[in-house]
C-alpha cells in the first residue's frame, strides 16, 4: 500500500453549495473519490491510498492536469484506487467537482 497527498493552491473555489460527494467504486481498475468541502476556498488536497506502488510521477501529472483543469478550491477529494488508469482518475475526479458544483 502506498499513501499519496498533494496540496495545490487554486484561483477559484468549487462552486455549489453540497458539503460532501463520492463517486466511483473500489474495484480492480477503477476508484472510489470522497470529496468534501473543507478547505479554505483557494486550497485543495488530495490524498490517495493504492495498492499499486511505484507510480507517484504519474500520479503527480494527473492531479497537477486535473486541478489546472477544474480549478477545485475548497475541496479535499480522496481517493481509494483499486489500479484504475490515468483517465479513469480523471473522470472519476471530474464527476467528483460536478456533483460537488451541483446546487442542492
Amino acid at each position: 500500500m502506498e499513501d499519496l497527498t498533494f496540496h495545490h493552491k487554486t484561483n477559484r473555489r468549487a462552486s455549489g453549495d453540497r458539503r460532501l460527494a463520492i463517486v466511483g467504486v473500489v474495484a480492480s481498475g477503477n476508484l472510489e473519490v470522497l470529496a468534501e468541502r473543507v478547505l479554505p476556498d483557494n486550497h485543495c488536497q488530495v490524498e490517495i491510498r493504492t495498492a499499486a506502488e511505484g507510480f507517484r510521477e504519474v500520479w503527480t501529472a494527473v492531479i497537477d492536469d486535473f486541478v489546472e483543469r477544474y480549478a477545485p478550491g475548497g475541496l479535499k477529494l480522496s481517493i481509494n484506487d483499486g489500479g484504475a488508469r490515468p483517465d479513469t482518475v480523471m473522470l472519476r475526479l471530474a464527476q467528483a467537482v460536478s456533483v460537488m458544483e451541483e446546487q442542492q
